[in-house]
């Protein structure tokens, strides 16, 4: 038992490599806590699985004798290659991360400011249900969607009524997709959302219905969806929808959801009586 123990930690005392395992735990930890539902996690644990194995195989070979130098070579350097590839296959997570580690840091929009955002959003969304004028708009919160923007048209403009109305207006160029908010700022328009698998929706619901879904499902974002064909209002979070909230009531639960309530706010129930018009969406 001694002898494994040197050749798998050579040099050290147990308390020693107790730390070094405890602080290799918590790294893959959190990596796997962070690319949790990703696609990278599937490859991620792949990859930990055969490093510790080759790890452990090299620690009980090469430690031993000279006669395993030649391993050991290609060990050290298959580590060095694995280290570029996973920056190269991971490069967009990596920027994620790094972003929210600068958001970390960085102050958090005051009271005013969400609950502008959130006037103006529900300004909106109220005029595009009466006018029955198709609507899909995305809330950023923690996770970005730089990738998603970069399919629509860039606008970058601070969140206003009568600017989201004019996008979803039936003319406009811009009106058919979805429309990207972050902070206080609309970041783009016409953007295209992944839409969700067929089948896990109803048949009922439309194109507007499943992208919101879709994206809600691969990011933490909020995205509210106006039928064109009814003017119901929905929201979806976390892949699922809540479907034709009040007009009344839609203000409390976007704040709600957002989690930026104003104290003399209160909230209504979702039970309470709703427009008979908002009973159907698309």
């Amino acid at each position: 038992m001694a002898r494994l123990w040197q050749q798998l930690f050579p040099g050290t005392v147990p308390w020693q490599a107790a730390i070094e395992i405890a602080v290799i735990w918590l790294c893959v930890y959190f990596v796997f806590r962070f690319l949790r539902g990703t696609r990278g996690a599937g490859v991620i644990r792949g990859v930990v699985v055969l490093v510790v194995i080759a790890t452990l195989s090299i620690r009980m070979l090469g430690q031993s004798s000279d006669a395993f130098l030649r391993l050991n070579f290609i060990y050290d350097r298959f580590l060095g290659l694995l280290a570029v590839l996973l920056i190269v296959v991971f490069q967009p997570e990596l920027r994620q991360a790094m972003s929210r580690l600068g958001r970390a840091w960085s102050f958090r929009p005051g009271r005013e400011q969400v609950d502008s955002v959130i006037d103006a959003v529900n300004e909106a969304v109220l005029f595009l249900s009466k006018s029955q004028f198709g609507a899909l708009i995305a809330l950023e919160r923690s996770t970005e969607l730089g990738g998603l923007i970069e399919t629509g048209a860039r606008l970058d403009a601070k969140v206003d009524a009568r600017l989201l109305e004019s996008i979803f207006w039936p003319n406009s160029p811009l009106h058919d997709l979805g429309v990207v908010i972050r902070g206080d700022r609309i970041l783009a328009a016409s953007v295209q959302f992944p839409l969700v698998e067929e089948g896990v929706l109803p048949l009922e619901y439309g194109s507007r219905h499943r992208a919101a879904a879709g994206l809600s499902q691969e990011s933490d974002c909020l995205v509210i969806i106006v039928s064109e064909e009814t003017g119901a209002i929905s929201i979806a979070e976390r892949g699922v929808i809540e479907h034709a909230i009040g007009r009344d009531q839609f203000r409390s639960v976007l704040a709600r959801r957002l989690d930026a309530l104003t104290p003399n706010q209160g909230l209504d129930p979702l039970t309470s009586d709703r427009d008979p018009d908002e009973k159907q969406a698309a």
